[in-house]
């Protein structure tokens, strides 16, 4: 069940204590954040002002509002290997940085979506599982290897963050990404209704052409999954489970 993010032959030999980081490409106020648990390391750059632009060829990238800064996150086993200034185009500035940074919401609504399921299906809440189940379930997303010493709550988090990375990889496939995005937007809306989840858990993962002006998508809201079909007025005519 270990799985890790292949990084380039630099941050492997980084890791190893051949060469040391530049520190002039990493940031003053995330330069601690290098090596931390990938959990604990992304709450804190939330802390400090950075929102996830987006993810892209294994890499996290984060974007300062406040001071117009973009890093480069590469995560192995399941710890940030290295904190990088990157040019700001790559969190979507100038141009489209709103809607690039709302791609960062996706990990949040994901785990809170995660962990209220996991709730309201075993009952437990206490803080300590919580803050395992957030730590797993950050490391089932982002491809951190597996801690076999560590507890239920983790193992269940890091379950569920698999599942959301799956979800993810299949969303933005190519079939899954056809029909008219007013169709899609609406059983997405829909199925996070339907499942009772926070606005923005659900995704499409597979789409196809009903005729007649209708469009069927395959819902993936965590584990649960659901048919909705709509037209492309954004209309929802159906939804029931899959």
């Amino acid at each position: 069940m270990k799985r890790q993010i292949a990084g380039s032959p630099i941050i492997v030999a980084m890791l190893l204590g051949s060469i040391a980081p530049a520190a002039a490409k990493t940031p003053s106020d995330v330069s601690d954040l290098v090596g931390a648990r990938a959990a604990g390391a992304e709450t804190a750059m939330q802390s400090r002002g950075y929102e996830m632009a987006k993810t892209s060829g294994g890499s996290q990238y984060w974007w300062n509002r406040g001071t117009n800064t973009c890093v480069s996150v590469v995560v192995s086993n399941g710890r940030y290997a290295s904190v990088n200034k990157a040019d700001s185009s790559n969190c979507g500035h100038g141009g489209g940085g709103d809607a690039a940074v709302a791609v960062g919401a996706i990990a949040a609504v994901g785990l809170i979506a995660a962990l209220a399921s996991h709730k309201k299906k075993h009952g437990d809440g206490d803080a300590n599982h919580d803050s395992d189940y957030s730590r797993g379930y950050n490391d089932g997303l982002y491809g951190g290897q597996y801690d076999r010493n560590d507890s239920e709550g983790y193992h269940d988090g890091f379950m569920a963050g698999e599942q959301e990375a799956s979800n993810r990889r299949m969303a933005n496939r190519s079939y899954a990404r056809g029909g008219p995005d007013a169709a899609r937007a609406a059983c997405e809306r829909r199925a996070d209704q339907y499942q009772n989840a926070p606005g923005g858990s659900s995704v499409a993962v597979s789409q196809r052409n009903q005729g007649g002006g209708n469009y069927v998508f395959t819902m993936a809201t965590g584990h649960y999954r659901s048919t909705c079909t709509a037209n492309s007025s954004g209309q929802v005519i159906d939804i029931s489970p899959y």
